[in-house]
């Protein structure tokens, strides 16, 4: 048996400690609730008629007469959504096979789905990150009826899949698998995508070649081929134990693809079955669990946004997750994947180099990954070293992974790593804390020391630099952007201009309390930064010209004024009315008053 290395050793062991009291209570609750048999049979006559007052006439008798387990789907289906459309026939096929396994399935409940590369730079962006919180109360909602042994879960994208498995963790005491859908097949490149926005912002690309460029990019039904959150949560998702092996990118509206959403039916209904077998979601996602996701996060290069979610998932399982923990761990995970925009490839280049089954395998060989953990499929991690494919009788089947990369510019062995440390890194500072992705960012931009150049909307940015106010070094402080500011939204739509900038040779860098999008990369960026303007926090204090260093080699974020002159600058204030209110932002006032800061999840739980 592998090793595991000393360093995982202690960051979980320090974790399941620091988490002790509040986990012990967790599972105290989820196992209060388990109760005996089909949970329909707490059920009152009256309350069980309303259950299956709709259903037809096998599932009528099923639920009525019979012991056998009844599965909730919880579907962020809309056809807006490229990701989620192929959810639209999910429903019907699942009720089928439960028929044909002698079980039942219903629809128990929609969830909003945002697309944030529609909201990017508009005013549904600020309820962006909310709307998680928001789906994890729509989760429960759904699951609140008693009516429910098991659950699958059907959702992808950014805020989508955190909360689903929030509200998930909230019935903990149920079983539960999360179905993908698979990512549309590769469209034109995302570095000539890339190319052609940069060139638009620069006045060089029309708009029409622009959105033709943007069209061939994102083509059809499917997630998008970039390694932001969306896919980074299928990466999680699988390296958490709760997709079924291999299942995380195999392309929609496949054969395979149906055959493992048919198998996922057939898992969880074995593991909410009253015996042996049961297995609670809630004993899946542990100090393990977790920790091995934000492995996941670094040897992938994935998403920032998960230095939010991760922390608002283990809060709900109980655990008591820290940025110090990924940044202790970051130090000794290898970066394996260069997928764009870390590297070249899309997902669908990384699947067919060998995909998570190799790097699971790698991490495992190495003693980098937990192997002893519950999963959905019945195994260790282990079991997850499997490709899935269709024998010779169109029966699904799994195959062990091979052992070397089938594109060594894509995916990498432990013994040859892209970098010898993980993609994602802490800064501290008199600044307060941040996060920084390092994964895309070039050697010689990860120190940068240059003035500020303070603004208070992103749009700012753009306007100083259709002036030609920005073609010098500079580092941008775009603040009051944090969730009890404005919602915390993603400020990708800054990019373009930045990317345009570092490109003509300036040294520049971001410095925000807000979030980039987990597609964003190769500017440095030091974003999250907690305490927020709005609290009050340092950066509320900066001005512009002020020097302010970034220096993600030694994890330090600092403004280089006399520290007594800091100290005593009355904090800048911003009129946030217009970001507030209208367009139904309006409705998430209770969010912002109520929100944690952003190293403990950002959210109302």
């Amino acid at each position: 048996m592998t090793v595991l290395h000393p360093v995982l050793v202690e960051v979980t062991e320090r974790l399941r400690e620091r988490s002790r009291e509040s986990r012990a209570e967790y599972l105290r609750r989820i196992d209060g609730a388990k109760g005996n048999g089909v949970h329909r049979e707490r059920l009152s006559c009256g309350n069980l008629a309303h259950g299956f007052a709709a259903c037809g006439t096998t599932d009528k008798e099923r639920l009525r007469e019979g012991h056998t387990p009844n599965l909730a789907i919880i579907n962020a289906y809309n056809d807006m959504l490229s990701a989620h459309q192929p959810y639209e026939r999910y429903p019907e096929l699942i009720r089928n096979v439960a028929r044909e396994a002698g079980i039942t399935a219903q629809m128990a409940g929609g969830v909003p789905a945002m697309c944030d590369g529609i909201t990017q730079g508009r005013a549904g962006m600020e309820m962006s990150l909310f709307s998680r919180d928001l789906i994890a109360m729509a989760t429960a909602i759904s699951l609140s009826h008693d009516m429910f042994d098991g659950a699958m879960y059907l959702g992808i994208c950014d805020k989508i899949v955190p909360g689903l498995l929030i509200g998930a963790l909230s019935f903990g005491h149920l079983p539960g698998i999360f179905v993908p859908s698979g990512p549309m097949p590769s469209g034109i490149s995302n570095e000539q995508k890339s190319k052609v926005r940069q060139a638009y912002a620069e006045g060089k690309a029309t708009k029409a070649e622009l959105l033709e460029a943007e069209a061939a990019s994102y083509h059809t039904a499917g997630t998008c081929t970039f390694y932001g959150t969306a896919n980074s949560n299928q990466m999680l998702m699988e390296i958490m134990g709760l997709h079924l092996p291999g299942s995380s990118f195999v392309a929609p509206e496949t054969p395979l693809r149906d055959a493992l959403t048919r198998e996922a039916v057939h898992r969880v209904a074995e593991l909410s079955a009253p015996g042996s077998s049961y297995l609670p979601l809630g004993h899946i996602i542990d100090e393990r669990a977790i920790i091995n996701g934000v492995i996941g996060l670094h040897a992938t290069g994935g998403s920032t946004n998960h230095l939010l979610h991760l922390v608002a998932i283990a809060r709900a399982a109980g655990i008591e997750l820290r940025w110090d923990d990924f940044d202790a761990l970051s130090s000794v995970i290898p970066l394996l994947a260069r997928v764009y925009p870390n590297g070249y490839a899309d997902v669908n280049q990384f699947h067919d180099a060998g995909g998570m089954g190799f790097l699971i395998d790698q991490l495992l060989s190495a003693g980098l990954l937990h192997a002893d953990v519950r999963t959905v499929f019945g195994t260790g991690m282990d079991g997850y070293t499997q490709v899935p494919h269709l024998d010779d009788h169109g029966a699904l089947a799994w195959s062990p992974v091979s052992k070397e990369s089938g594109n060594r510019g894509v995916l990498r062995g432990v013994a040859e790593p892209f970098r010898a440390d993980g993609g994602l890194r802490m800064l501290d500072g008199n600044l307060g804390r941040a996060v920084i992705k390092v994964s895309s960012v070039p050697d010689d931009r990860l120190v940068i020391e240059a003035p500020a150049i303070v603004f208070h909307d992103q749009d700012d940015v753009r306007k100083a630099f259709e002036r030609g106010e920005l073609n010098r070094d500079f580092i941008a402080v775009v603040r009051f952007q944090g969730p009890q500011a404005i919602g915390m939204p993603e400020l990708h739509k800054l990019t373009p201009t930045l990317s345009v900038l570092q490109d003509r040779g300036h040294r520049i860098a971001l410095l925000t309390d807000g979030r980039m999008s987990g597609a964003s990369g190769r500017v440095p960026a030091a974003i999250h930064v907690t305490p927020e303007a709005q609290d009050n926090g340092p950066i509320s204090r900066i001005r512009d010209g002020d020097i302010v260093r970034l220096d993600a080699v030694h994890g330090r974020l600092d403004v280089l004024v006399d520290a007594a002159d800091f100290a005593a600058r009355v904090p800048a204030t911003a009129d946030l009315s217009a970001h507030q209110f209208g367009l139904g932002r309006e409705l998430f006032g209770m969010f912002r008053r109520n929100a944690t800061t952003a190293d403990l999840g950002a959210g109302v739980f």
